[in-house]
């Protein structure tokens, strides 16, 4: 990638933003109209807009050296992208000769999903339609800290063997030889059971069930989410709940805080702090301003989320008090990581 390309995607997430970016090629998402609406109930909003997409490339695919797909897709509420959609983007990524990656970090959930959701998916296993997913792509990055339940490490996959040359070569000069590189063998062989692990469906459906049962609970007591709920976090809609705080005045930053000093609760902005900072350092709202409360997997019980649920519920009732907040030290590149805020007066 270089200055003059552009990478589509239907939200690249911030890391991924910020590489494409990094080497001055232009990240572009591309989402259905329904997946910027928290409200809408539609059962794939992760969807790539594949009219949307069909222009770009017939515009401009000389540009684009890779498509992208978010699987689920984390930046616009954890939304998963159906087995119809991708076969969609495979079929416009070959008319256009462009290769096609999945960033398939809950590739897991996503399997799911379609089985749950998807018209004459429901009696497939989990497993078969995530070798679907895969064979619709020419290559995938894969961070094994989200649905393979490791602590560390990922993998860069690809079907072009050349290109996996290279891509071994250069990774001994940066890092070390693919099997001890940057990974002990105990990391190795914790990704291999967790890629085990987590098709199973009985571990899938607790897990998605637990999101559910925070998104009920929070939905019952008027606080806005984004619906339906994905699979690993559940997505406080929080330009609803502070419509007193303007978007460049970071309101999911200020819901953060207070959940934070409330009840100790660890959330994410996904907001305008995270994605409304552009290359040439101008700043515009984001498409939607959330705050995600991602459950861990394998460690909160009912009691967990019911605190949890308690914390929000409260915040949310004194949502009216919460101070917009502005930059006061911030980095050029994820700001978000380490950005320093003051409270507005």
């Amino acid at each position: 990638m270089c200055p003059g390309k552009v990478v589509p995607n239907n939200t690249h997430f911030d890391t991924t933003r910020a590489n494409v970016e990094f080497t001055g090629a232009e990240a572009v998402d591309l989402p259905i109209p329904e997946g910027r609406e928290p409200r809408s109930r539609h059962p794939f909003k992760g969807n790539v807009d594949l009219g949307a997409l069909e222009r770009l490339l017939a515009e401009r695919a000389a540009d684009v050296p890779v498509v992208l797909v978010t699987v689920t897709n984390n930046s616009g509420g954890g939304q998963p992208v159906s087995l119809e959609n991708l076969r969609g983007v495979r079929a416009l990524c070959d008319r256009f000769g462009v290769p096609l990656f999945l960033d398939a970090c809950r590739f897991a959930e996503n399997a799911w999903f379609i089985r749950m959701r998807e018209p004459g998916q429901a009696d497939r296993p989990v497993p078969e339609i995530v070798r679907e997913m895969a064979s619709l792509a020419d290559g995938m990055t894969m961070s094994a800290k989200k649905d393979p339940l490791a602590n560390i490490g990922g993998w860069l996959a690809m079907r072009d063997g050349d290109l996996a040359e290279r891509c071994r070569n250069l990774l001994i000069l940066t890092e070390g030889f693919p099997t001890y590189g940057g990974l002990a063998g105990r990391d190795l062989e914790a990704i291999a059971q967790g890629l085990r692990e987590c098709v199973d469906e009985h571990y899938l459906r607790y897990r998605v069930r637990s999101v559910e049962y925070l998104a009920e609970a929070l939905l019952a007591a008027g606080v806005p989410i984004v619906e339906p709920p994905g699979g690993h976090a559940v997505y406080l809609d929080a330009r609803a709940l502070l419509p007193h705080v303007p978007p460049l005045a970071y309101p999911g930053q200020s819901l953060a805080v207070a959940l934070y000093l409330a009840g100790g609760i660890r959330s994410c902005e996904i907001g305008t702090v995270m994605f409304g900072r552009r290359p040439d350092g101008t700043e515009e709202p984001a498409a939607m301003d959330l705050v995600r409360l991602a459950i861990p997997r394998r460690v909160y019980t009912q009691s967990h989320i019911d605190y949890v649920i308690e914390v929000v519920t409260a915040v949310a009732e004194r949502a009216a008090e919460l101070p917009g907040y502005r930059i006061v030290e911030q980095p050029p590149q994820l700001r978000h990581f380490t950005a320093r805020f003051e409270p507005l007066a």
